[in-house]
């Protein structure tokens, strides 16, 4: 099983997540997508296995988000072409095992999938 985890090293959920995965033996490959950064069909694809709409993965109060100029009633494409330009509106950590995928907050969703 492969899981990969979409991540900011320096958020406290995603070193909670890894504290997890580390207690009970999950073996994950981390994506820190600040460094990688998501391409907007990558991004598109990851959240069509989560479920949910775009706009319900965003940071609400991260600062960027005014400047990325969207709102609810926005299109799902503008959206993510936001979250590509600005990747720290992007909720994290996300979890994605094969067709599925889980925005893990609380981190205990992410074993959901597994």
């Amino acid at each position: 099983m492969n899981i990969t985890v979409y991540e900011k090293p320096t958020c406290t959920t995603c070193r909670e997540l890894n504290k997890l995965f580390e207690e009970k033996g999950i073996d994950w490959k981390k994506v820190n997508y600040f460094i990688e950064p998501f391409t907007e069909k990558k991004l598109a694809s990851l959240l069509k296995k989560t479920g949910l709409r775009p706009f319900d993965v965003l940071r609400r109060a991260e600062p960027d988000l005014k400047l990325a100029n969207i709102d609810k009633d926005s299109p799902d494409k503008d959206v993510i072409a936001a979250m590509v330009k600005f990747p720290a509106i992007i909720q994290r950590p996300i979890v994605e095992v094969g067709d599925k995928a889980v925005l893990a907050r609380p981190i205990e969703k992410a074993l959901e999938i597994l």
